[in-house]
């Protein structure tokens, strides 16, 4: 009797630690190591509710055309973005503390693809060396992409791609917020 009380916690904890293992190999829109494997439905949302989200954190946004048509790809749009992106771009204001100036949404014109900018799940920002060294210095080093681009890796799996002159992120989540 005395064995299979000292034994019941050790398998409670040892069920308990495969059922969390299980669970994040598992989830939802995950692949056995991690990775993203499809889209799920995502909370959309419209051009005036991203660019009021944006301006209560001081966080701004240009276009080439001075426009917001998501048709036209000189300029910036932000219809139909995913409600995490722009919780993203908040994170990523609150947290690093730096200027952040979006140049590109969900307009056409960008590379196409399940986790695109025409999607929602990508956003393009200014370049500058506050955002650059925090982003350097706080998320994982990944590797190139396919395009050559350097990219890193947040905690909770957003990816900032270096693309010379401006950085695209693909937001999977919100950043934490």
């Amino acid at each position: 009797m005395e064995a299979r009380t000292a034994a019941g916690p050790r398998l409670r904890s040892a069920v308990t630690a495969l059922a969390l293992v299980l669970g994040a190999l598992f989830a939802p829109g995950f692949g056995v190591f991690g990775a993203a494997t499809e889209a799920h439905a995502a909370t959309k949302i419209s051009h005036a509710t991203a660019t009021s989200m944006f301006s209560s954190r001081g966080i701004t946004w240009s276009s080439s055309g001075g426009c917001s048509n998501r048709n036209n790809p000189t300029c910036t749009s932000f219809d139909q973005l995913n409600l995490a992106s722009a919780q993203g771009a908040q994170t990523l204001k609150s947290a690093s503390g730096c200027a952040l100036n979006i140049t590109g949404g969900t307009e056409t014109g960008h590379a196409g693809g399940t986790y695109s900018h025409w999607n929602g799940y990508k956003l393009d920002y200014s370049k500058g060396t506050c955002v650059g060294n925090y982003i350097k210095n706080t998320f994982t080093y990944i590797g190139v992409r396919g395009d050559g681009a350097p990219q890193w890796k947040s905690g909770s799996g957003n990816i900032y791609a270096d693309e010379g002159n401006h950085w695209d992120v693909t937001y999977y989540n919100c950043g934490g917020c």
